[in-house]
């Protein structure tokens, strides 16, 4: 097993604004940068699932594997012989909001999956969860 977590503290973004900014999965590309397109039918709740294009990959199925509406979700993406887990928290504190991205990759192929994808994933974290509060203080 791979981990990987990194966390921010805001006063920029509410939580109800960070779920926001993820509920709304068919604009992800509009502040992300690195994706084609994300689509999703449906809503933004456990056991649904959305197609994800990077700009430098192919196309992915990816799950909700679990959804608490303002505090956190988990997305699963299934690799050939590997599972990579988005964990996404937003906990509010004395300091403000706290949020953490944890990328987490289990299987026989993790060491491929995390040179392949989440690697580069995680070491964008903190440029792009700056970005997500960026946007998300705007909705």
């Amino acid at each position: 097993m791979w981990t990987k977590s990194h966390s921010i503290v805001t006063k920029n973004a509410t939580a109800a604004q960070m779920w926001k900014l993820f509920a709304d999965v068919n604009n992800w590309h509009t502040w992300d940068k690195e994706i084609e397109y994300a689509r999703m039918q449906g809503e933004f709740e456990k056991g649904n699932f959305f197609y994800l294009k990077p700009k430098k990959g192919p196309k992915v199925k990816i799950e909700l594997a679990e959804t608490i509406k303002n505090k956190r979700f988990v997305d699963l993406t299934r690799f050939p012989l590997a599972k990579m887990y988005g964990e996404h928290i937003f906990e509010e504190t004395p300091s403000g909001l706290k949020i953490t991205t944890t990328m987490r990759v289990e299987g026989l192929l993790t060491p491929l999956w995390v040179k392949l994808v989440a690697g580069e994933i995680a070491a964008a974290l903190p440029e792009e969860m700056e970005q997500q509060v960026i946007i998300a203080s705007k909705l």
